[in-house]
Parts: structure tokens; sequence; C-alpha cells
């Protein structure tokens, strides 16, 4: 039999190279490269083992075990693609007090009251802690298990005793495997953690929820791996500013890996936005200038909002520019597109943009509402409050095709908004009932903004 070699494996990427160096060749990694055994090979070649079940033509293999279960909340459903699939493994990573313990214990919540049975594990709280928490979010059911354990043996062993349909793992950087080197939380200690977990959730059917910690970038903590073996990463994102809460789809083995979900964080618990656009957007019924209604893709979710934008005569010889949920940059060169191109005088104008309820946006198709928001504030001509703007501007002051006009029209429409400004090259079929006007460029979409409202001075 040959003898066994020491290999070194880099733990960010997988990456085995013959001998120990400080940086891994492939992904560029510092001080991740470490020695493992690796398994003799035989002499004689490679030899089959009999399989402890045979392999089965797939039309025999019944599919209804593996049919998603509901939760109870749409908007985590939505992401999950209809639900919790038996036998998987889900990961939830986010920052320290977004809100993911909350989110999960609405969840066993309402997996409890449909009767079936969940299993919390808390490594990071005592079971007083917990249990205080779900008392203020009324989490309390006799079908939720609670135990506070952080070694892998033990959890395998409440799972034993409890039979429970759901688990929940908080947080999977907690829990040791004894027998396995390294520190708890190290690279080597979550893959043999999460390995076992993944191995006894398809062993025996059972939804497991595994919650992760960040880094300082927002990138998932732990080995890349990590997110390799489990079948659903989701990423909890908020603002410490903000109640609004988004659940983001990063893979998803059941369904569309873009799909986001919205959430308000209170003081009783977390609650569902089933329709976060009306945060997004001030309700009025007065046309005010420096205002534009837009839409903007989340993933595949269409979200209104508005632009608001304010100018303001400055003696500087550098007037002032300040945004506030926008890209700086494209801000700054659709001033200089207004200049250029239509003549806009802003270089003695202080420019202020902003969103509205905290939203954050930063594709092209925004550019058509910031550019006529800031042409609005600087003539004082309000733009119908019933108007929305959808498109890129151009360096040359063309208006140009964006993605997923039709849904960013039928949201608009589904609000009640009664005309929408596209781009020309716009190929896709547009709902009815709303009134399209097409626009190739950008003095075109102003003249088109003011057709119900005929005023003498062009922006």
């Amino acid at each position: 039999m040959a003898k066994a070699r020491s290999t070194f494996r880099c733990s960010a990427c997988g990456h085995t190279v013959a001998k120990w160096v400080g940086r891994c060749p492939d992904c560029g990694a510092w001080g991740t490269v470490d020695e493992v055994a690796s398994v003799p090979a035989r002499s004689n070649g490679v030899g089959g083992v009999a399989p402890t079940s045979p392999a089965r033509p797939l039309t025999e293999i019944n599919a209804d075990s593996s049919a998603a279960i509901a939760t109870g909340i749409g908007e985590l459903d939505r992401v999950l693609g209809r639900g919790v699939v038996p036998g998987s493994v889900i990961l939830l990573a986010g920052e320290p007090g977004v809100g993911k313990s909350t989110l999960l214990l609405e969840s066993v919540k309402h997996w409890a009251r449909g009767g079936r049975t969940a299993l919390y594990l808390t490594g990071e709280e005592s079971a007083g802690q917990v249990r205080m928490r779900a008392e203020r979010t009324d989490a309390v059911h006799e079908n939720v298990y609670l135990a506070a354990e952080t070694d892998l043996a033990t959890i395998l062993g409440h799972v034993d005793a409890v039979s429970p349909s759901l688990v929940i793992v908080d947080s999977v950087q907690t829990v040791v495997a004894t027998g396995t080197d390294g520190v708890t939380g190290g690279v080597t200690q979550i893959r043999a953690v999460t390995t076992a977990l993944v191995s006894m959730a398809k062993n025996r059917g059972i939804a497991v929820i595994l919650v992760g910690h960040v880094t300082k970038d927002g990138a998932v903590a732990g080995p890349r791996s990590l997110e390799h073996l489990v079948d659903v990463v989701l990423s909890f994102e908020g603002d410490r500013h903000s109640t609004l809460r988004m659940v983001r789809g990063i893979k998803n083995r059941f369904g569309a890996a873009d799909e986001v979900g919205c959430f308000e964080q209170r003081d009783d618990g977390i609650h569902e936005v089933p329709d976060p656009s009306g945060i997004f957007r001030h309700e009025r019924d007065v046309d005010v200038s420096g205002s534009t209604a837009m839409v903007a893709m989340d993933g595949k979710r269409a979200l209104v909002g508005e632009i608001q934008a304010l100018t303001n005569k400055s003696s500087m010889a550098m007037p002032r520019r300040a945004v506030s949920g926008v890209d700086s940059a494209r801000v700054a060169m659709l001033i200089a597109v207004l200049q250029s191109r239509l003549g806009v005088k802003l270089d003695d104008q202080e420019v202020y943009v902003s969103t509205v309820g905290g939203m954050r946006v930063t594709e092209p198709a925004t550019d058509l509402a910031i550019a006529l928001a800031i042409g609005s504030a600087v003539k004082n001509q309000p733009i119908p409050h019933n108007t929305v703007a959808i498109g890129e501007v151009g360096l040359a002051g063309e208006v140009r095709r964006v993605t997923a006009v039709a849904r960013r029209v039928a949201e608009a429409k589904r609000l009640g908004f009664a005309h929408a400004i596209i781009p020309a090259g716009t190929d896709e079929k547009l709902p009815s009932g709303i009134r399209i006007t097409r626009v190739d460029n950008l003095a075109q979409a102003i003249a088109a903004k003011r057709k119900r409202d005929v005023v003498d001075a062009p922006f």
C-alpha cells in the first residue's frame, strides 16, 4: 500500500498545493493554507463498493416528500420559493442586531401553530433570554422546544429526543465539534459542524436553518465552502436608522435566487410588509416641484419610490452637491447633462437630491426621474404626482432602454399612477390602462411631463 502524504489545502476556496505557502495561489487569501492528511491510494486500483440502496429510474422517485411547507410568513416564503423543503439546509446571515433571531422566532411560532414540532437551539443566549423574547413576540407554544447548547453531539442528541421537523441553530459559529481541531468559530470547526448538520438533515428529512455571522465587508463569515454545503443562502439586511428589513436570496436550489422579502422591525417583533412601495413614497394629491416618482428593481421585485430634489442659489465658487440614497457620481453626471445638453443653469446652484423613506437605489433606470426632479426644482415647475419616469440617461442626453419595463409599469399602474414616461426603444408588452409616453431623449421627456399643464418657460 502506498504511503500517505500530507497535502496543503486552502480553507477559503479548497485549492490544494503540494507544499505550504503563505498565500493561496488560487484565491489570493493569506494564512488560509493548512496541512491535511491525504488518504493513501490503493496499489491495485480503486474497487467498487456495494451501495446501500440501488439507483432507481427518475420516473419512479416520488417527489411528494420534498414538497415545500409554507412557514406562514408570506414574505419569507416568497424568498424561499413557496416555503421550507424537508431535508433542506438554509443559511441565514446578517449583521448583529438586524433581527435574525426575531425573524426565526416568528417563523417557529407559525410552524408550531401548524401542528408541527420545532427545535430552537441557541448558543449565544440563555434559554431564559430566548423565552423573554418569545413572550414579547407572542412566540410561546408547546410545540416549540428550546435548548441552550453548543456541543454538536449533544445537539444531535436533542434532535433524537424531540424528533422535530424544523431545527434552528443560532448560530453555527458557536457550535463545537468535539474531536475536530480548531477554535470555536474557526474555519475547520464551521466546516465540520455544517457537514454533520447537512448529513443529519438529508438522512432524516429534517429542515435545518443555520444562523450565520457576516464579516466587516458583509460577506458570510467562515469558509467559502459553507455556502456550497447548504441549499439556500439568505442575507438579512437592514439600516440601523430605519425599521425596514430586507431578506435577500443569494443562493436557492428550490426557487429563484434573486427574490427579496420586506419586513418591518417593531417593538413587538418583526412584521412582513407585502407592499413596501408605500414606505418609499409620499402620498399627496398636489403637485410639488422637485419631486418625481420612479420604479426601481430589487431582484425581481418592483418598488415604486420618490426622488426629491432641491436647488438653492449659492454665492460660493463651488456650490454644494449633497445626495442621500442615490449614487453621487450619477447625480453629478446628470447635472452636467442638464447644463450641457439642455442649457439648465446649475453652476451657481446648490443641488440636493434624496430618496424618500430611506430607499437606496443605484441602478441607471432611475436616471430619468433624477434628471426631471432636478430640472423641476431649479425652474420651480411641478411634475404631475401621477406620473412615473423610467429610463437611463446617457451623456448625449438620450434616454436608453432598461430591463423589466413591463413589470415596472404594472407596479406603477397598481398603485394608481396614470402616466408613465419610458424609453422609446422598449419592446416589451406593456399593461393597458395607463398612459404611456415613449421618449428618445431628455428634452422629449421634459416636454412629455408638461403635456397636461402647459407652462411658458421650458427647462
